[in-house]
């Protein structure tokens, strides 16, 4: 592993107060990131063991998926104690010990705030269940039957069925946009709001960076509880939810992205201005997810930045593609910030998705790390570790067992990390069985092989991030002059009066560009960046890309 100066201070933040525009994150699903005690799972002491080699890549921060106290049945996407770590996890004081290592070794950390929903065992819903009439009885989205018997409304989970569950002991039904056991909190009470902000409080004390915000848009729902439109047939996408998943037949008006939530996100907006911390919203909308992108994140008031689904989708990234999603993002969020992924948690790993060769993966992590916007990567990724098969017999998620086999669910992404060869768990674990097992095509990528291998996409992965920070443009600048040309696209990021053109071929063909006139000087060689000239035809080998650079003040 690459040696890491652990006396690196945390940056200055007086100096940069917007330091996460522009920002690489690593996000790390815990269960499958590395085990420290033996019992199969993930856990906070297996993380801070493996700092020093996410120190290495040179992000500049890390989200970490839920880790508080839970019953997994959405392995901690449902919790029953904001405030406390589930001791499959650890404890706080190893929580304590991953900031204060993250933080020596200049990485900032964010969390994962899961508050559209609760596990249906914590405190706040078995309060709110025991009657109508308790303290935190209006604390969830509750709601009479309809005088036949049905539900409210015609709302769906997007983990299949109803989004409505019958309670006995109520004699109502309560909202779940996800498992019958995730009620939905209800944000139009000012109660739950505070609740949620003295949460983010507590976290925020413990010296955490920010927050990435689970399933942002759908903290609020019509209190008028009206059924959602039909979605016609020819908008129906894939990006929230699998095509067999009728979830998709619905046009989602009421049930999310409700114009209330603006009032909330400028209250959690100001609290985190007073630690200096950042939010990253997840927004997942198939038909105006930049369009709800841009309304969350103008005005310097509400959210920093949300996190973008264009580029989690099934179709394959092409010049015209990219520069289109471009185009809409410039429109739809000029006021705001993006975060942009090709890989998470919840979606099958872009190697295998796209179908990526090595050059092909090489030169996507360049164009990420010179999109406008953040960055997030995703454990695995810089090992170009594919898609993992899981049998059925051994698959843990509940939607991929809803939905088998025309869906497999998420499993195939949350297999654990491979790290060395030290063992049969190829170092994630000492234990007999892990909770996933471990994918056999990826323990020849582990960082113990690839950092002796000098082509390894690893390597690529860290001169991108460094080139990134190199060109003050590339995190924080405009675009100017977007262009396709055949498979080639092409921009150039502008900031302060440096200008860096950036140029892709996203093809297996050769290909030409020209660069525009000027005094422009090559860089990114080191990237396999071609050789560029100002007001030259540059030839591109395939999955190629060029960069250069001016100042022009």
């Amino acid at each position: 592993m690459t040696a890491i100066d652990n006396t690196a201070i945390r940056p200055d933040e007086a100096i940069d107060r917007d330091w996460w525009r522009g920002c690489v994150i690593y996000q790390i699903y815990p269960r499958s990131f590395q085990d420290s005690n033996g019992d199969g799972i993930g856990d906070l002491a297996g993380i801070v063991q493996r700092l020093p080699y996410i120190a290495s890549l040179g992000v500049d921060a890390i989200w970490i998926s839920p880790f508080f106290t839970s019953p997994m049945k959405d392995f901690g996407y449902d919790v029953s104690d904001y405030c406390d770590v589930d001791p499959m996890f650890g404890t706080l004081a190893d929580f304590d010990t991953l900031v204060d290592t993250a933080h020596r070794l200049g990485v900032r950390v964010l969390i994962d705030l899961v508050v559209s929903h609760t596990s249906d065992q914590h405190p706040w819903f078995k309060e709110s269940r025991s009657s109508r009439h308790n303290p935190k009885s209006d604390w969830y989205v509750w709601s009479n039957s309809k005088p036949d018997g049905t539900a409210p409304s015609n709302w769906l989970s997007v983990f299949g069925g109803p989004a409505w569950q019958w309670d006995t002991k109520r004699e109502q039904y309560y909202m779940h946009n996800f498992l019958v056991e995730q009620p939905d909190l209800n944000f139009h009470n000012p109660d739950v709001q505070n609740a949620v902000l003295n949460v983010a409080k507590f976290w925020l004390e413990k010296g955490v960076d920010g927050f990435r915000l689970d399933t942002l848009n759908f903290y609020f729902h019509d209190d008028q509880l009206r059924s959602n439109p039909v979605m016609p047939e020819e908008f129906r996408t894939d990006i929230c939810a699998p095509k067999v998943n009728p979830y998709n037949y619905q046009e989602h008006k009421y049930d999310r992205n409700r114009p209330e939530m603006f009032g909330f996100l400028q209250r959690f907006r100001a609290l985190l201005d007073e630690y200096n911390a950042t939010s990253v919203g997840e927004v997942g909308d198939g038909q105006r997810g930049l369009e709800i992108i841009g309304e969350y994140t103008s005005g310097n008031d509400k959210v920093h930045m949300c996190y973008a689904f264009d580029m989690l989708s099934s179709e394959r990234p092409t010049a015209q593609r990219l520069a289109e999603i471009f185009e809409r993002s410039e429109s739809a969020v000029a006021g705001g910030w993006l975060c942009w992924a090709f890989s998470n948690h919840d979606c099958k790993r872009h190697t295998s998705r796209w179908n990526l060769s090595h050059q092909a993966q090489s030169l996507l992590t360049s164009f990420m790390m010179s999109a406008r916007g953040s960055a997030c990567i995703y454990q695995g990724e810089e090992l170009a570790l594919e898609e993992a098969d899981v049998a059925f017999e051994d698959l843990q998620d509940p939607y991929g067992i809803s939905f088998w086999p025309e869906f497999a669910g998420r499993d195939g992404c949350r297999t654990p990390m491979v790290w060395d060869g030290s063992n049969q768990h190829a170092g994630f674990s000492t234990a007999p069985r892990t909770w996933l097992p471990v994918s056999d095509a990826h323990r020849q990528k582990s960082p113990e092989t690839m950092e002796k291998a000098q082509g390894a996409i690893l390597h690529h992965y860290r001169r991108a991030i460094a080139f990134r920070h190199a060109h003050p443009a590339l995190m924080k600048g405009d675009y100017q002059d977007i262009a396709v040309d055949g498979s080639v696209l092409s921009f150039i990021r502008v900031l302060n009066g440096q200008q860096v053109f950036c140029a892709f071929n996203l093809s297996d063909s050769a290909a030409e560009v020209t660069m525009p006139t000027g005094a422009w000087q090559t860089i990114g060689t080191e990237l396999g960046g071609a050789v560029a000239a100002g007001g030259q035809t540059v030839g591109l080998d395939p999955w190629q890309p060029a960069f250069a650079a001016r100042q022009t003040t």
